[in-house]
């Protein structure tokens, strides 16, 4: 990846993440999980993973979406 590029992904991403505390139910639920407090954007062919509870949005993974997401999810439980 070009610095330029992850410059623009980081700061997209960022400017994503910045809408979750006014619309933090935008996102989808994660399929893989169904947990309807785990959802998720996309940026670019990034996922930005974030849990949302009562009045708090916690961004807990950011990857590149052809990752294996259950794998990803296990390996960071570890």
């Amino acid at each position: 990846m070009s610095p330029s590029f992850t410059a623009t992904l980081a700061r997209e991403a960022g400017d994503a993440s910045r809408t979750l505390s006014l619309y933090a139910e935008r996102g989808r639920i994660v399929a893989e999980i169904g947990y309807p407090t785990l959802r998720e954007l996309f940026v670019r062919d990034h996922r930005l993973i974030f849990r949302v509870e009562d009045e708090t949005v916690t961004i807990v993974a950011f990857f590149h979406g052809r990752r294996d997401f259950v794998k990803a999810w296990r390996e960071r439980a570890r």
